[in-house]
């Protein structure tokens, strides 16, 4: 059992900066991979890969859409993934949830839509709360 508890989010002017926390306790050996998606609102509830880190070697993913401005990292002593992100724009509005899971293919498990790489939801077993993260005006 592995046990996801996120922390920050918020209100934040359009080009403000946030950061999220995602702890992960209990058998966190369990989990070499963790991912931050969102899920927008007035929408149907589908999740948006945004980012994703594999915490045995520090590689990550980044959706097109917050590249250069979203930093995905880990504190190993801590047990914790952070995400900051910078430049926050209205479109970023919505829940945050970060997931955990064991990817036994070496690395992030990424699908392809029309060649761009993507972080499904679906490959991802443990969850956090969510956290709300407005970005307006």
């Amino acid at each position: 059992q592995v046990r996801l508890a996120q922390s920050g989010g918020g209100t934040v002017q359009p080009g403000g900066s946030l950061t999220l926390s995602c702890s992960l306790s209990g058998k966190t050996s369990s989990v070499n991979s963790v991912g931050w998606f969102r899920q927008g609102e007035g929408k149907e509830l589908k999740r948006e890969g945004v980012a994703g880190i594999y915490l045995l070697d520090d590689s990550t993913w980044y959706a097109d859409s917050v590249k250069g401005r979203f930093t995905i990292s880990q504190d190993n002593a801590k047990n914790t993934v952070y995400l900051r992100m910078n430049t926050l724009k209205p479109d970023d509005t919505g829940v945050y949830v970060c997931a955990a899971h064991f990817f036994t293919s070496g690395g992030l498990s990424l699908d392809y839509v029309m060649g761009t790489p993507i972080l499904l939801p679906d490959h991802f077993g443990w969850w956090g709360q969510g956290t709300q993260v407005t970005v307006s005006s």
